[in-house]
């Protein structure tokens, strides 16, 4: 059993930094990918099936994340909270203002060898780590209680959490952070139901051995979000965002021609399979 821990999936990903990073065309650049990922994300790669072929997506939203976050700070976001942070190494790699306050917030495990690993390294900006259960509503309310009322425009990053939540624990996710007037912007990835029942036939078996099961996926993520006090203000679709990258799947232009066949509803379906999305808080 390779992934042994929900925090193990962050190596994981950290493999598909670090694949990307090597290549001569790459979109993006993460220097410290390889070494976070440790022997043990290459082992996880290497057990999963096909787990080198399912790069293109991580990489994608990977990509996405980066966009949305320098523009965001363009745009006046005076903090950044990273809920689940795990291995993310934005705080190193962006090029951030280094007045810009940059939390973490994780486990302690996570952080602690995330913080060890790079500490010949410095962060470009203001960063800061809170070691903290994000299941556990209490502890949570009152880390978003204190980090609000130190910003006006913070941006929260879930990149990679909600599918490991069910709905509830989503939702009430959604309605904790609505609850701090200071965190004005909020950046998910999302799967719907199409997609979840794919990942857990694929790999299901995979992360629930580590007990982090894919749990969370909604066909209709603004009708979700809406009622929660999130207005979504940006959609964009695996997909499409890959072919305008250039890093789709492999047999990508035979899945399009055979999609031709299908009907408007079921495309439209497959468009929404997976999403990045930026939501902003309803006063």
């Amino acid at each position: 059993m390779t992934i042994e821990h929900i925090s193990d999936t962050a190596r994981w990903v950290a493999v598909y930094r670090a694949m990307e990073t090597e290549r001569p065309d790459a979109i993006f650049h993460d220097p410290f990918a390889r070494r976070l990922a440790g022997e043990k994300g290459e082992r996880i790669v290497d057990t999963l099936k096909q787990g080198r072929q399912m790069a293109w997506a991580m990489i994608v939203r990977t990509a996405l994340f980066d966009e949305i976050v320098l523009a965001r700070v363009r745009a006046g976001a005076d903090l950044v909270v990273n809920l689940a942070a795990g291995l993310d190494a934005r705080p190193w790699r962006l090029p951030l203002p280094p007045t810009l306050r940059w939390v973490d917030v994780d486990l302690p495990a996570i952080l602690r060898y995330k913080t060890d690993t790079l500490r010949d390294a410095s962060p470009v900006c203001r960063y800061e780590t809170v070691e903290a259960d994000l299941t556990d509503a209490a502890a949570r309310s009152a880390v978003f209680t204190r980090l609000g009322t130190e910003a006006r425009n913070a941006l929260i990053i879930t990149e990679g959490l909600l599918v490991y939540l069910t709905a509830e624990q989503v939702a009430s996710l959604g309605r904790d952070l609505h609850a701090v007037p200071g965190f004005r912007w909020w950046v998910i990835d999302l799967a719907n139901p199409i997609l979840l029942e794919y990942m857990n036939r694929k790999v299901g078996s995979a992360v629930r051995d580590g007990n982090a099961s894919f749990q969370f996926a909604v066909a209709d993520s603004a009708a979700f979000f809406g009622p929660l006090g999130w207005r979504e203000v940006e959609f964009h679709s695996t997909l499409d965002e890959a072919r305008r990258l250039r890093r789709e799947m492999r047999l990508m232009r035979l899945w399009r021609f055979t999609m031709k066949l299908a009907t408007k509803k079921r495309r439209e379906e497959i468009r929404r399979m997976s999403a990045t999305i930026l939501l902003e808080r309803i006063a």
